[in-house]
């Protein structure tokens, strides 16, 4: 029996709790693409997660966690295409990245399955810098891609701390 047939869709934690987690993080901005806002179509329904004390989206920066509901071009063998499935990403950290996978970001992988649900893998596109991802979040990983998040606000922040040289209390 496979995870997947295990795990059901109450255990699966929702995009929605996601969301709400994130967003309950100081200076955290969730933005939902959609019609209408100049936003690729490609990009509607996802979310993407920036640090931006200021409530606006930062314009030079990259998200430091997503949620993607659909394959993306060059990423198929996610199987983002099956019914209620999803991965959120996270800009996981060096440390944290070794800490899950073993090896460096840079270093060669393992072939994992980038399908598996409810386990933290390396992004099956942006491994290779630091990116850890987890499709369909379940009860193995609940807590740990909740402290994930946590790690990759908080280098987000960092990041933003030094570029704009301000300093923000708390973690």
């Amino acid at each position: 029996m496979t995870m997947e047939e295990t795990v059901t869709m109450e255990e699966i934690m929702t995009m929605e709790e996601i969301i709400d987690f994130v967003e309950s993080l100081e200076g955290a901005l969730a933005v939902r693409p959609g019609p209408g806002d100049g936003s690729p179509e490609i990009s509607w329904g996802d979310t993407f997660f920036f640090y931006a004390p200021d409530g606006v989206m930062p314009q030079a920066t990259q998200p430091f966690a997503t949620i993607v509901t659909k394959n993306q071009p060059g990423d198929e063998r996610s199987r983002l295409d099956r019914p209620d499935t999803f991965r959120v990403n996270m800009a996981a950290g060096k440390e944290a990245f070794i800490d899950w996978t073993g090896h460096a970001p840079r270093e060669p992988a393992t072939d994992d399955d980038p399908g598996v649900t409810d386990a933290v893998i390396a992004h099956p596109v942006y491994g290779s810098v630091g990116w850890l991802a987890v499709v369909n979040p379940g009860p193995r990983t609940d807590a740990a891609v909740r402290e994930l998040l946590r790690d990759a606000h908080h280098l987000a922040r960092a990041r933003h701390e030094r570029r704009t040289g301000s300093t923000t209390s708390g973690r």
